[in-house]
């Protein structure tokens, strides 16, 4: 007779009920949750949450994931728990700037790109849905009918009931004290009461209080308890008999971004949330400390008081947008307590240092049913069929987790929650956190620097504008909107077109890189990658890493530099995480972050061995160097490594050296360029110039959700492979039309520039959705690259939906630049 695993969950709120309900339907039946607090209602922040479910969200995982909780609680039955889970309003998200009403055209695109249904409503329409609203004070909303309230301490009862009838058992009042670990893995817990329970799983579903949690097996759980702001007001006469304590609520959940603000009904009287005040972090040891005998829904350690002077602003705001509160009151009010993240994402995954130690934190209820699902899809079949790279744990470096940056940045998000950013919109604050060795030289060059993943990365140098005047009027860049203007320069046009008729260097040094050694290194990438890896010493592979079924996990370049050491371009610290899980544990691999001890310039354009040739005694030429090909050589001396490979589609290489040589080698390369008409370029053309030649960014254009060939990428799997990790999953699949693919579109006025995650129209009905989009410099018109069906073949004609207006574009064959790759291969 076969046996689950024994899983014990920490937390019984709405994370940790609904991952015990996920399991059990899995049949996996040895489920055990432990809370420190009373049984049902803990003191969490689930116990005093407002349930407010808004759907739509920038990131389609997250959207999926609050989809999928207001369809599961909708459907629980919780009846005997005291009436509905989920009450299905609907949202109403208004604007009362043309800033925001703009900013609800983007997220009704988002909707459409995710299949929510939602649509943009002038303010009579607004009033006619939410009667409490001044509609002279409106100029728009964003209405979404399957929206709504989620009763959280009621669905946690319901779970909790499911979960225990198929075998689960549920523990209040008991605290953990350790987890247990034999030979790096987990073996149980230890309660406060001295008791163990045994387990193969350990999940801290702890919301705020996982912190702590992950410090008891020595794990840095990268979020931040904060307190937030929610008043009831006393009863209004315009809500009187319209709901009683049962119903609760029939008008749509209401958000007031423009000031912070949402609001939900609690029968006859008003909930108000605010974001607008002072960040304020709990710390866990001032909490109030509330016994099981005086836990209850106005007391309980995640409500603190609550401070009127902070409140103040919003209730002026709430009075100005809703008439019905001027002559009401604020009856009641506290400061709840949830968690906040570096980059507001939740937090999924396990632990890299003790096996089978699991967290699922930072989710608020909106999501929760989504996350849980999620993590037993993880745990009972190894993968979760929602992509999770913006939600795993591993995502973060050592320095993110650091309590220094993340109490910063986790208070800066509470600041900007409801506020309109851009897609690149750069953090304020840390920066300059890690710079290339160049870094003074890129600024002496005016480089506009934007941050990600706490690198300083140029995006264009204000050394180059001279230069927008000497353009040819092919290359002139027309004129933007004001929305894809921002962050962006007609600089990079200047650069894009160095790039393509002269030379220029790039700063590659923030990609990650890592050397993977030993005398098990070549079986060990062999049977991760699609590509071939056994391959002769100086090749260079671009290869796969797929998931076992099949999704592609990440892209990476793979350079043989001796016979037991590869250098290995990865796209995050997730593909570290990765490759020291798979590690074999005889030693004979050793994995190291290489990319802060070294640094690249990519040296790319038509003169660009006219620059590095004669600086060097080693032969650089096509019959010396080929293509993906690496020579170890000297550049003035610097003892450098030279990839032959461009990710511009000009000759080229990636040179790479020590991080001390690095100044030393911009400077040489600087110098020896200036005859030749050399520039520095940035992130902005390097972006162009990659889309015209069709060059993928996975966790952009692909992701696991997508198989190498609905991507474009059936070139990098090698089809006499066998054995690799995902090769019985894409086996066949070569000969078969996908449902989907990854097209190439190009915008018909010449002039749109779209931004990524619009919706993509096919015969005027939604069909997909941008992945990434620029500025096509070389071909004068812009490239969208975007997730349809097959049957969008070259010349289809579609409409992107950018904010209120529809963008006609055509499908086209790629790579757009150079498809016979002849430039790249001089």
């Amino acid at each position: 007779m076969s046996t689950t695993p024994r899983v014990v969950i920490i937390g019984a709120g709405i994370v940790g009920a609904n991952l015990a309900d996920e399991l059990t339907e899995r049949g996996w039946t040895q489920v055990t949750v432990v809370d420190q607090g009373p049984l049902p209602l803990t003191g969490g922040s689930t116990s005093h949450a407002p349930g407010l479910v808004f759907q739509t969200n920038g990131s389609k995982t997250m959207t999926e994931f609050a989809t999928y909780t207001m369809e599961k609680l909708r459907g629980l039955d919780t009846e005997a728990a005291g009436g509905w889970s989920f009450n299905q309003v609907g949202g109403l998200e208004i604007a009362t700037t043309p800033e925001r009403l703009a900013d609800l055209h983007r997220k009704h695109g988002w909707a459409l790109s995710w299949g929510v249904p939602a649509e943009v409503v002038d303010p009579a329409r607004c009033a006619q849905l939410h009667p409490l609203l001044d509609q002279d004070t409106v100029l728009g909303g964003l209405h979404t009918p399957t929206d709504g309230l989620a009763k959280a301490s009621r669905a946690v009862v319901a779970l909790a009931r499911r979960a225990e009838s198929r075998g689960a058992v549920f523990r209040g009042s008991t605290q953990i004290t350790a987890v247990l670990q034999h030979g790096g893995r987990v073996s149980g817990v230890r309660t406060d009461a001295g008791d163990e329970i045994a387990a193969d799983i350990v999940v801290s579903c702890a919301g705020f209080w996982g912190r702590a949690v992950g410090e008891l097996v020595g794990m840095r759980v990268p979020l931040l308890p904060l307190a937030h702001q929610y008043a009831r007001t006393g009863q209004l006469a315009e809500l009187v008999g319209r709901n009683d304590e049962r119903i609760e609520a029939r008008l749509p959940i209401l958000r007031h971004q423009d000031h912070d603000l949402y609001y939900r009904e609690h029968n006859d009287c008003l909930g108000i949330g605010t974001y607008a005040h002072r960040p304020m972090p709990a710390r866990l040891g001032d909490l109030p400390e509330v016994d099981d005998r005086g836990m209850g829904e106005h007391a309980m350690p995640s409500m603190l008081p609550f401070t009127e002077e902070d409140f103040a602003p919003s209730w002026e705001h709430s009075r100005d947008l809703l008439p019905a509160l001027r002559e009401a009151k604020v009856e009641s009010g506290f400061n709840g307590v949830f968690s906040f993240t570096p980059d507001n994402g939740p937090l999924i995954g396990e632990s890299p240092e003790v096996a089978g130690f699991w967290v699922a934190e930072a989710v608020w209820v909106t999501h929760s049913s989504g996350v849980a699902k999620a993590v037993a899809q993880l745990l009972v079949d190894g993968r979760s069929e929602v992509e999770l790279h913006g939600c795993d744990v591993n995502r973060f470096d050592e320095l993110q987790t650091t309590d220094a940056y993340v109490d910063e940045t986790a208070q800066r998000n509470f600041v900007e929650i409801y506020d309109v950013l851009h897609p690149l919109q750069p953090k304020l604050s840390p920066r300059e956190v890690k710079v290339s060795p160049f870094y003074a030289q890129q600024k002496e060059l005016g480089a506009f620097f934007l941050e990600a993943h706490t690198w300083e990365r140029p995006h264009w140098y204000e050394s180059n504008a001279r230069l927008v005047k000497d353009l040819p009027p092919e290359w002139q860049p027309p004129s933007r909107d004001a929305w894809s203007a921002m962050f962006h320069s007609p600089i990079a046009a200047v650069e894009a077109w160095k790039t393509r008729t002269a030379v220029a260097l790039y700063d590659m040094t923030p990609l990650k890189r890592l050397e993977v050694s030993g005398p098990g290194a070549t079986e060990f990438l062999q049977r991760l990658a699609t590509g071939k890896m056994d391959k002769s010493v100086g090749s260079v592979t671009y290869t796969l890493l797929l998931d076992h079924a099949g999704g592609v996990r990440s892209d990476v370049t793979v350079a043989r530099l001796d016979e037991s050491t590869y250098q290995v371009g990865v796209n995050s610290n997730l593909d570290l995480d990765y490759f020291l899980r798979q590690a074999p544990d005889d030693h004979s691999v050793q994995i190291r972050d290489i990319t802060g001890a070294t640094c690249c310039v990519g040296v790319w354009g038509p003169l660009a061995r006219d620059l590095v040739q004669p600086l060097s005694g080693d032969d650089f030429s096509h019959e010396a160097l080929k293509y993906f090909r690496l020579a170890h050589a000297h550049i003035a001396g610097i003892p450098v490594t030279a990839m032959r490979l461009s990710y511009v589609g000009e000759l080229g290489w990636e040179i790479y050296t020590s991080a001390e040589y690095g100044h030393k080698l911009w400077s040489v390369l600087w110098e020896a360029g200036q005859p030749l008409g050399v520039v520095a370029a940035g992130r902005a053309a390097f972006n162009s110039l990659r889309l015209e030649k069709g060059y993928r960014a996975w966790g952009s254009d692909m992701t696991t959700e997508h198989d190498p060939y609905e991507a474009g990428l059936g070139f990098a799997v090698n089809k006499k492979k066998t054995g690799y990790v995902g090769h019985d999953a894409i086996a066949g699949r070569e000969q078969r039309t996908p449902a989907r693919r990854l097209a190439c579109l190009t915008v018909d006025d010449g002039r749109s520039v779209v931004l990524g995650h619009e919706p993509v129209l096919l015969d005027g009905e939604a069909a997909g959705y941008v992945t990434s989009a620029a500025f096509g410099h070389t071909i004068g018109r812009p490239i969208a690259y975007a997730w349809l069906p097959s049957s969008a073949v070259e010349g289809t004609s579609v409409e992107i939906q950018y904010f209120d207006r529809l963008v006609r574009a055509t499908v086209t064959a790629e790579p757009l630049v150079d498809p016979d790759m002849t430039r790249i291969r001089r």
